[in-house]
């Protein structure tokens, strides 16, 4: 039982968590602008919960539809689905269980809301299926890991403003810029199986591609925040961009090479980019 317990651990990543706080940080950052300031522990503890619970229940979905592929690639050899230490049907039921409990979280915050966690589940389900037919799949893992923005201007306020939609589009470039260092670490692996990712469809262009992301999301992000009175010229603000821009330098002198290495440690080290925004937005609106 307790072999069973660490598979299914091993499933949700339990031991990585990079991958729930990436989606965390613009989702919190998101409930601040919504809210100008601290949104209260309701809503705090509803989205910070149900991040980590949608990316689990991700994870389970994700490892179902990638079990033939994942067998041929080093790093994802050894996954439960994969290596047969959880069967197909238990981690769709554990996948589903996980989304249920989300969706239950939402129930406690209004309609609006509601309806938009149909949409992000929608976007959830196609992106592992993505892969097989997209030519930059990170796109659309972009929209599924920024839907929390939408969600949480929809749960504080009860309706998605136009500037919510601009800071998911910021957003979905980070997700394209650490996603494809991320298809960087298997490129070799992926064009013998046939997977499509924005690493191979990039080619030689790839670390050029990666810095002119970050650099499209920082810039949206900076320019769409400009225009709310407190952060415009707030230093916590700035300070907080400047902190996330000497990361993404970091993060381009760390895949400069193309090495597994370099580039896996630079999209795991993204969560802490997205921490310095999301510390300076909060900071600003807690300083009068």
């Amino acid at each position: 039982m307790k072999a069973v317990g660490a598979h299914y651990l091993q499933l949700i990543r339990w031991d990585r968590p990079a991958g729930w706080l990436l989606l965390l940080w613009p989702t919190l950052s998101a409930l601040w602008i919504a809210a100008s300031g601290f949104p209260g522990w309701h809503l705090l503890t509803v989205f910070t919960l149900g991040t980590f619970l949608m990316r689990s229940a991700g994870c389970c979905l994700n490892d179902v539809a990638d079990r033939d592929f994942d067998r041929h690639v080093k790093r994802t050899a050894n996954r439960p689905v994969t290596s047969g230490a959880v069967s197909v049907k238990e981690a769709l039921l554990l996948g589903a269980v996980l989304a249920l409990a989300a969706f239950a979280l939402v129930l406690t915050t209004n309609t609006v809301a509601v309806v938009w966690s149909f949409v992000a589940l929608a976007v959830a389900l196609v992106y592992p299926y993505a892969k097989r037919h997209v030519a930059m799949p990170q796109a659309v893992l972009g929209v599924a890991f920024s839907f929390g923005i939408p969600m949480a201007f929809a749960a504080v306020q009860g309706q998605v403003p136009l500037l919510a939609w601009l800071l998911l589009l910021g957003n979905l470039f980070w997700v394209l810029a650490y996603d494809t260092e991320y298809a960087m670490v298997d490129r070799d692996d992926d064009l013998k199986i046939g997977m499509k990712t924005s690493a191979i469809t990039l080619g030689r262009f790839d670390i050029a591609a990666v810095m002119l992301s970050y650099g499209v999301y920082l810039l949206i992000w900076t320019l769409a925040l400009a225009s709310l009175s407190g952060l415009a010229l707030n230093w916590a603000f700035a300070l907080g961009v400047a902190l996330a821009v000497a990361q993404a330098l970091w993060h381009g002198w760390l895949i400069r090479h193309r090495e597994r290495a370099g580039c896996f440690k630079a999209f795991r080290l993204n969560h802490w980019l997205g921490f310095a925004v999301f510390a300076g937005i909060a900071t600003a609106y807690a300083l009068p």
